[in-house]
């Protein structure tokens, strides 16, 4: 990693939930909290608590040097609203496959 950037992950129990114009995306009290430096924390959301059935799958795809290639998801109105890393690099292994949105709240 690039001196003074640092990643580190850990497990919550926090209970949080990603909304959107009233409704429930994800709720979850297992995120994985993710803290980067320079950026805010953070969470991601094992799949099993994403309603995925409500996501369309976008075309867009980002590149982070230190987290690797997400793929991005969307919603009726919100494009591009959350994102996951299917292959993660080592170091962020963790949160393969997770889903994080850019507005997630604790509940």
């Amino acid at each position: 990693m690039t001196t003074g950037h640092r990643i580190t992950i850990e497990q919550g129990t926090a209970h949080v939930r990603a909304v959107r114009d009233g409704q429930v995306l994800a709720e979850s009290r297992r995120p994985l909290l993710l803290h980067e430096t320079g950026l805010p924390v953070r969470y991601y959301l094992p799949p099993a608590d994403v309603r995925t059935d409500l996501l369309t799958p976008s075309d867009t795809r980002t590149h982070c040097p230190f987290k690797g290639d997400a793929s991005y998801w969307s919603l009726a109105g919100a494009a591009d609203l959350v994102w996951a890393y299917s292959e993660p690099k080592s170091g962020v292994a963790e949160i393969k496959d997770h889903f994080c949105f850019y507005d997630t709240e604790v509940v």
